[in-house]
């Protein structure tokens, strides 16, 4: 039977571009719409498979799981994941877990009672088993939960660009600050780049876990207090230090500050994800990894999406990578 990847296929489009097309949602140019009419006409294409799918779903919304939505990272990629589902008929409701097991699990329970079309995961605080039970298409960001399809930017090089960038600037003894590594995260991989790059090299490094904050769950007065208790006594050791985000970077620029530390002269920063909030920061011009929150928010509802409309096993579903890069600034 022929399916909506074939014609988007032949038609040389997205699937997303030809659910847009037999939806008549969003804006098509009339170009691109005459290819995928003409390549479901050569088909035979019956779009009435769509309809019947989303029907079985009984909604057009969407749950979107983070771990706390005030973060400067997560509330981009929901900008993107709303508007990529808004352009093809999906609405989405946002949750805040903030990692909290309860919390999430009831809010997973909600959605599920309330026959969600699906979900994409950015809290992920439960056991698989648990997301592996649910009986609805769901994409996970930055966690590899059994066979579910996930999405995630290039974490290894990332590490790689940070550590390798530290280097090149002369310093000798490394640091890396990171997040608890208490889930199979894909952003464990900057802490494994880190410690491999650093080898490699013959650079000394140490690697301090923030075990009390989860990714995304941040305040600035416990972010403080951390670096003050936990990487303060040892700052002096190293010339360089890689955060695992750049919240976290930019605390450590100004505890160090405070306490006569010069950046960049005796102590280079670097941090990680280059959203809204480091990108309007003029003092310091962090250096750090850029991760494309526009791309994560779009790959993670086309995902989702192409999952709702096609109503196939995930096993068809090629997991997503997007790429990072090194943006130079004035803390190293």
């Amino acid at each position: 039977m022929t399916s909506i990847k074939d014609v988007a296929k032949k038609a040389g489009v997205s699937v997303t571009t030809v659910s847009r097309v037999i939806n008549n949602r969003g804006y098509i140019g009339k170009e691109t719409r005459k290819k995928v009419e003409t390549a479901m006409k050569n088909l035979n294409y019956q779009p009435n498979q769509i309809a019947r799918s989303l029907q079985n779903s009984k909604t057009t919304f969407i749950g979107v799981i983070v771990p706390d939505s005030s973060h400067p990272f997560f509330s981009e990629v929901i900008k993107y994941i709303e508007i990529n589902a808004n352009e093809n008929g999906f609405k989405t409701i946002i949750c805040n877990s903030l990692d909290d097991y309860e919390k999430e699990k009831s809010y997973i329970d909600m959605l599920k009672a309330n026959r969600i079309a699906g979900i994409i995961m950015c809290g992920q605080t439960l056991e698989v088993s648990h997301y592996e039970s649910l009986n609805f298409p769901i994409v996970t960001f930055d966690r590899i939960i059994s066979n579910i399809p996930y999405v995630g930017s290039d974490n290894y090089l990332g590490g790689v660009l940070a550590t390798r960038h530290l280097i090149d600037k002369g310093c000798k003894r490394l640091l890396h600050i990171s997040g608890p590594f208490k889930r199979d995260m894909l952003s464990n991989r900057r802490g494994s780049a880190f410690s491999i790059t650093c080898k490699e090299n013959d650079i000394p490094y140490k690697i301090i876990e923030n075990k009390n904050n989860f990714f995304g769950i941040y305040k600035y007065d416990d972010l403080y207090a951390f670096i003050k208790k936990e990487v303060g006594p040892y700052i002096n050791e190293f010339d360089g230090v890689f955060c695992s985000d750049d919240l976290l970077a930019y605390v450590l620029y100004a505890w160090a500050t405070n306490n006569g530390v010069a950046i960049p002269d005796q102590l280079k920063i670097v941090g990680y994800d280059y959203h809204g909030f480091t990108r309007l920061l003029q003092t310091p011009k962090l250096t750090t990894i850029s991760q494309p929150t526009d791309q994560i928010g779009h790959v993670l509802s086309s995902t989702l999406i192409d999952l709702i409309l096609e109503n196939e096993d995930v096993s068809t579903i090629q997991n997503k990578v997007v790429n990072v890069e090194l943006i130079k600034g004035s803390t190293t």
